[in-house]
């Protein structure tokens, strides 16, 4: 149980969070900078993001029962939220969203060049690392599998999911020159069919706590 737990959760998060597809956006936010500066960025980053989706790990159930929310009407709203997100994976919405991101980024730098650019927290940690998505993704685990066990592997997988972003953002020049622009777009649609067949165990799911799809999961 918590071995399919653990992969389920990790492979949700990963695709989520898809920290191979962040980083061709990190190494357009620092372009030009030394690789010290990079790592602090990135080191900064994932600490911030991590500590976001740490609190809505813990607190993220309490947050919904507080105002009213069951946890299987968030699971079918979850995954409808991850359903339109591989709908961008698939059809580069999301790419092309971050990459305006970065362009933002990058003329807020151009208006201000007495400041070193420091994406770090805008839009690195928030809404690139800990966006919506993550977030709902989290709450949607934790729920899962409740109890302190269930908190501490979710966790656990967090940890592992931000700390790949991490390792990733230090060979942010090497991984783009490996796979090049073709090679990052073909990986992230792969992302994007398993996303969407996730999302739907997610409603699914939510359906079966309802009394529906009974024969589902």
């Amino acid at each position: 149980m918590d071995s399919a737990f653990l992969i389920t959760a990790f492979v949700t998060l990963f695709v989520i969070i898809d920290p191979i597809g962040l980083t061709p956006i990190f190494a357009a936010l620092t372009q030009g900078q030394t690789a010290r500066r990079r790592r602090e960025i990135a080191l900064r980053a994932c600490v911030i993001a991590f500590g976001i989706l740490a609190v809505f790990t813990v607190f993220g159930e309490q947050v919904l029962g507080f105002i009213g929310i069951s946890m299987p009407a968030f699971r079918i709203a979850g995954g409808m939220l991850l359903f339109l997100t591989a709908l961008d994976m698939l059809f580069e919405r999301r790419t092309k969203r971050r990459e305006d991101q970065s362009e933002a980024a990058e003329a807020e730098h151009d208006s201000h060049p007495e400041d070193e650019a420091d994406p770090s927290v805008f839009p690195m940690a928030i809404p690139l690392i800990a966006g919506p998505g993550a977030i709902a993704t989290v709450i949607l685990l934790a729920g899962q599998n409740p109890g302190w066990a269930g908190l501490g592997l979710t966790l656990a997988v967090t940890l592992v999911v931000v700390a790949a972003v991490f390792v990733l953002a230090l060979t942010a020049g090497l991984l783009e020159r490996l796979l090049g622009r073709t090679g990052i777009n073909v990986v992230t649609r792969l992302l994007g069919m398993l996303l969407a067949a996730l999302s739907v165990q997610f409603v699914l799911d939510g359906l079966k706590a309802f009394g529906f799809a009974a024969g589902a999961g």
